[in-house]
């Protein structure tokens, strides 16, 4: 599957929350295609430790994700964080999430994808279904909605909660907004749901 995936490819792993349509973030144009997803939405950068993600964070929003990820990560855990400028100027992430200056990030609580990630560095990933439809539990599920990918072995892969992430967007007042309520809601964090209408 690194093969696979360091060649330029996309495949399909485990999470623990839901399997995951994976690539290269240089080569995540075509889980768009793939998906068939409005190019618009943007998708979870994963890594195989908090390190190598918030790393690419503005400094004062690190400070803030640091403690969640030391509780959350490895976990059900997405938080949606302003790039440092640096990193921003890297074409691969803008890619991730076209005309802003945030990203979503990921550990997974999965060894098995993890191993991955620390052979492959980041992924860009997405639910493992095509856009509208159900999001797949397994192995086979996934291997039906996308057959000509490669699937993370060995399968079957563990049971997911079967639930997506919780998303968290940090805030320049230094607060939290939830995006999406999922797996996990971090005790203690002052967050406010999206404003509606």
């Amino acid at each position: 599957m690194a093969r696979c995936l360091l060649a330029g490819g996309a495949g399909l792993m485990p999470t623990d929350t839901l399997p995951a349509l994976i690539a290269l973030p240089g080569h995540a144009r075509q889980i768009w295609t793939l998906k068939q997803r409005p190019s618009e939405k943007p998708l979870i950068l994963m890594a195989a430790n908090a390190e190598a993600l918030l790393a690419l964070v503005r400094p004062e929003a690190q400070a803030a994700a640091r403690p969640l990820a030391q509780l959350h990560w490895p976990g059900a855990l997405t938080m949606v964080l302003p790039i440092a400028g640096d990193a921003l100027a890297q074409s691969w992430l803008r890619a991730l999430n076209p005309g802003a200056t945030t990203l979503g990030l990921r550990v997974p609580a999965c060894a098995q994808a993890r191993q991955l990630l620390a052979r492959t560095g980041p992924l860009a990933t997405t639910s493992a279904n095509p856009s509208g439809d159900a999001a797949a539990l397994t192995a086979a599920q996934a291997h039906c909605y996308f057959p000509d990918l490669p699937l993370l072995g060995p399968t079957p892969w563990p049971a997911p909660q079967g639930l997506a992430s919780t998303v968290l967007a940090w805030q320049d007042s230094g607060s939290w907004q939830t995006l999406r309520a999922g797996a996990v809601m971090p005790a203690g964090v002052d967050s406010s749901p999206p404003c509606s209408g």
